[in-house]
């Protein structure tokens, strides 16, 4: 009987999930080269290829999806079977920003509890201050939030988020009226950053829509109703960034920051693959 590796099946779970060699050695704080050695070395237990390589694609072959659940089930087996005298459930407090949140995060927090299937994670979904005040009264482990000026430093890059004025393909502005915006409700830095924008080119603008919460904003701009300030990556599918149609002003991009004092290694790695999968997710 063949044993298996478990920080080797680890290596081929992230690889296959983040389709990243790059962002799997992230989540195990480790380099490209070992992972790719810890997969070579699985092929060889298993007499199988498990990935097909290109220079810019990595995908499972048909091995490799077929190995792919039975090694889910075996690193969740793995992980109970460590776990089995721990006297609590340990537990993740993680704070980000509205604004970041997209149709991403069911893949982000799959990722976690792969890591992790007996961490409780707890998701407080906030606008950045209010995250950052909480992380700095001690009620979070962790805030993931946009950086909107040099006033704060601290914290680790995660990734640069893309804005730009997002709405349906269909949608068309009266020349004569002011641009209908759908925006946050105040205070929101997006929303200050895209009105202050539009205030220093002289275009006349008006709400449309106000409402808490990136959702809230994609269904009305899927809808053909009004141009929402949106991170193009959380924007609803289908929608466009119709500001050069529109001769509306760029609005940039803005980094994505995490800020973390964790000292439990379980933790520290379930924040590691949340992070490798932002970063996997926006490539």
């Amino acid at each position: 009987m063949k044993a298996l590796d478990i920080d080797a099946v680890q290596a081929f779970v992230l690889v296959a999930e983040l389709n990243s060699f790059t962002r799997a050695a992230e989540a195990m704080a480790t380099t490209q080269s070992a992972v790719s050695l810890k997969i070579k070395w699985l092929e060889a237990r298993l007499e199988r290829i498990l990935f097909e390589r290109t220079p810019r694609l990595v995908r499972l072959s048909m091995a490799g999806k077929a190995f792919l659940e039975p090694a889910r089930s075996l690193l969740a087996a793995h992980e109970t079977a460590i776990s089995s005298f721990a006297s609590e459930r340990q537990r993740l407090v993680v704070g980000m920003s509205g604004h970041i949140v997209g149709s991403d995060l069911p893949l982000w927090i799959a990722n976690i509890k792969r890591t992790a299937p007996l961490l409780v994670v707890e998701l407080r979904v906030s606008l950045s201050r209010e995250i950052l005040d909480a992380f700095d009264h001690g009620e979070l482990d962790a805030a993931i939030v946009l950086r909107h000026d040099h006033a704060r430093l601290d914290g680790d890059m995660v990734l640069s988020e893309r804005f730009g004025w997002m709405a349906a393909p269909q949608f068309v502005s009266d020349p004569s009226a002011p641009i209908p915006l759908a925006m946050q409700i105040a205070p929101c830095s997006i929303r200050d950053m895209a009105v202050a924008a539009l205030d220093r080119a002289g275009i006349a603008w008006s709400e449309s829509f106000v409402g808490n919460g990136v959702a809230t904003l994609g269904s009305v701009i899927a809808a053909g109703l009004a141009v929402a300030p949106l991170a193009h990556r959380v924007a609803p599918p289908g929608t466009i960034d119709i500001g050069p149609r529109l001769g509306l002003p760029e609005l940039g991009s803005l980094d994505i920051v995490v800020h973390s004092k964790i000292a439990d290694p379980v933790a520290r790695a379930a924040l590691r693959t949340l992070i490798a999968a932002m970063r996997a997710t926006a490539s």
